[in-house]
C-alpha cells in the first residue's frame, strides 16, 4: 500500500525543508507538496522530523566471548535498534584461524535468519592472512556482499592479530575495494600492564580502564594510519574513545591518508568514574576502550564538529549485570566486555549533540546515516532521503522529553548503561522499507522482515564529499 507522509520537515545531510514525501512498493517515488493523495495511507508528521533511518556500523548481537554469550540476539537487538531509530546495522562476524571464513558466515547467517526485523549487513574479521584466506576474499565480496573486514590489535590470544596480518589485509583491501576497520589498542602492552595488576591484586573494575590507558589507543591507532598509508589503502577506526586517537586520526588525515574515525554514545556522555562505583556497579561499564576521563568528552564533540571523526555506532555488546558481568568479582579481566547502547544511540546524540548546540541537524544526520551509508556501500539505497532510496524512514518529535532507564528499554539485558539520564527528542514511528517497524511507539514489525544486505565496493577517497577536505 502506498503511504503519503505529510506536513514533516525533512531533513538530510545536507537539505532541511518541509515537504511531502510518497511511499510506493518500499521505495521513496516523490517528494514535494500536492502529491497525489489517492489509495495511500496518510501519515501526519506536523511538527516532527522527517529522518533517513540510522545506520548502525558497529554492533556484536549473538557473540561469543569470555565464556558466555551477549545477551541480546539478532530478534532483541534489532527490536531495540528500531525503538531506537536505526534501520540498518552492520554485525561483527567472528573468525577462527583454520577455519574457512565463509564456515563463519554461514554461521552468523543461521544466527540471524528469521530473526531480524529491520536491515542487516555483516562485517568479517580477519584474524590471520594466508593464501587460503586470501583466496577466499574475492568470493566472499563479491557473492556476500561483504566489503569491509576486521582486524583486532587488541585481546592477546584471543582475537589480536600481528602488524603483518593488518598490513597485508590493508593491501588486499585497496586491490578488492573493501574497508579495514580495526580495534586500536596495544594488545601487548595492555597484556603485561594486566598480568602486573592482578599480580599486585588489583581486580576491581576500575583496573580494566588503568591497564588500558589512552596512550595504547592512540599508539595503536597512529600505528594502524601509518600502515594505511604505506599501503596507500583505506582505514576505518571503531570506537574511538580519547584525544590519543583523535589526535593520531586527524595528523594522518591532514597528510591525506583514506583514514576515517568512528566514536559511540559512551564515550560522548559517561567517564571513567562509573567503573569505580561500588558494589561491584562498576562492572556495568567495562568495555574496550575503557571510558577515559571526563574532559575527552569535548574532544569527541569537537572532532565530530569538525569532520575529524565521522560516525557513530553503538558497539551494542551487552551482558546482563547478574550472572554474567559478574563472572569477573574477583578479576577484572574475566568480566565480559561491552554495554547495551543500540537503542539509545541516535536519541543520545540528537539530545547531547543537536539540542545543546554542539553539531547541528545535518551533521546528525550525517554522523548517525549518511556517512556509514557511502563508507559501507549502501549509499544512496539507505542513509538519505531522495526519490529511488529505500523508504527507511524514522519520525522523530524533538521536543519529547523521557528518562533513559531498564524499566522502559526494549534491550534484553538487565540494566541500562545510561540509566536515569534525561533526554530530549524520541523516535514515534519508524519504516523500513517503506512498511512500519514501530508505529506511535509501539512495535509492530515481524522477526524474520529485515532483509541481508550484499554491499558495494568500498571506492578510494569517493566516499569524500566534494566540499569535504582533508585537512583539518
Amino acid at each position: 500500500m502506498k503511504k503519503l507522509i505529510k506536513n514533516g520537515t525533512i531533513v538530510t545531510a545536507a537539505d532541511t525543508f518541509s515537504a511531502d514525501l510518497l511511499i510506493e512498493n518500499g521505495i521513496i517515488s516523490a517528494i514535494g507538496t500536492n502529491l497525489p493523495a489517492a489509495g495511500a495511507e496518510i501519515i501526519n508528521a506536523e511538527g516532527r522530523y522527517v529522518f533517513p533511518g540510522g545506520i548502525d556500523p558497529h554492533t556484536h548481537l549473538d557473540m561469543p566471548f569470555c565464556g558466555t554469550v551477549t545477551k541480546d540476539d539478532f530478534e532483541t537487538g534489532t527490536i531495540a535498534a528500531a525503538f531506537g531509530g536505526t534501520t540498518t546495522i552492520i554485525d561483527f562476524c567472528l573468525t577462527a584461524k583454520g577455519e574457512p571464513l565463509k564456515t563463519a558466515i554461514q554461521t552468523w547467517h543461521k544466527k540471524s535468519r528469521d530473526k531480524a526485523v529491520i536491515d542487516y549487513g555483516f562485517h568479517l574479521m580477519i584474524g590471520e592472512i594466508n593464501e587460503k584466506v586470501l583466496n577466499e576474499l574475492p568470493q566472499i565480496i563479491e557473492k556476500e556482499g561483504i566489503t569491509s573486514f576486521k582486524v583486532f590489535m587488541a585481546y592477546k590470544n584471543v582475537f589480536q592479530a600481528d602488524d603483518e596480518t593488518l598490513f597485508r589485509t590493508l593491501l588486499a583491501a585497496k586491490e578488492l575495494g573493501a574497508l579495514v576497520m580495526v580495534h586500536a589498542e596495544n594488545g601487548d602492552v595492555i597484556d603485561f600492564l594486566t598480568k602486573k595488576a592482578l599480580k599486585e591484586g588489583k581486580t576491581e573494575p576500575i583496573y580494566h580502564a588503568l591497564t588500558r590507558p589512552p596512550e595504547v589507543e592512540g599508539e595503536a591507532t597512529g600505528r594502524a594510519a601509518q600502515l594505511a598509508g604505506l599501503a596507500d589503502s583505506q582505514l576505518y577506526v571503531v570506537h574511538v574513545s580519547c584525544a590519543d586517537a583523535v589526535e593520531k586520526i586527524s595528523e594522518a588525515r591532514a597528510k591525506g591518508f583514506d583514514i576515517w574515525g568512528e566514536t559511540c554514545p559512551q564515550y560522548l556522555v559517561l567517564d571513567e568514574s562509573y567503573l569505580e562505583k561500588p558494589d561491584f556497579e562498576g562492572a556495568k561499564y567495562v568495555w574496550s576502550p575503557p571510558l577515559r576521563e571526563k574532559w575527552n568528552q569535548e574532544v569527541l564533540w569537537n572532532a565530530l564538529k569538525t569532520g575529524q571523526l565521522q560516525t557513530i555506532g553503538s558497539d551494542q555488546c551487552s551482558f546482563d549485570f547478574k550472572g554474567q558481568k559478574d563472572l569477573g568479582r574477583d578479576d577484572f579481566t574475566k568480566i565480559p566486555n561491552g554495554g547495551p547502547t543500540i537503542e539509545d544511540r541516535f536519541s543520545i546524540l540528537f539530545s547531547e549533540g543537536v539540542k545543546k548546540g554542539r553539531i547541528d541537524l545535518n551533521q546528525f544526520v550525517d554522523i548517525t546515516s549518511t556517512r556509514a551509508a557511502k563508507l559501507f556501500g549502501l549509499y544512496p539505497k539507505k542513509g538519505t532521503i531522495s526519490v529511488g532510496s529505500d523508504a527507511d524512514i524514522v519520525i522523530f518529535d524533538p521536543e519529547m522529553e523521557r528518562t533513559l532507564s531498564a524499566e522502559t528499554h526494549n534491550m534484553a539485558v538487565d540494566y541500562n548503561a545510561f540509566e536515569g539520564m534525561k533526554v530530549r527528542g524520541e523516535p514515534v514511528s519508524v519504516l523500513v522499507r517503506g512498511e512500519f517497524v514501530i508505529r506511535d511507539k509501539k512495535f509492530v514489525g515481524s522477526p524474520g522482515s529485515g532483509k541481508y544486505l550484499k554491499r558495494a565496493k568500498y571506492k578510494q577517497n569517493t566516499s569524500i564529499d566534494q566540499n569535504e577536505t582533508l585537512s583539518i
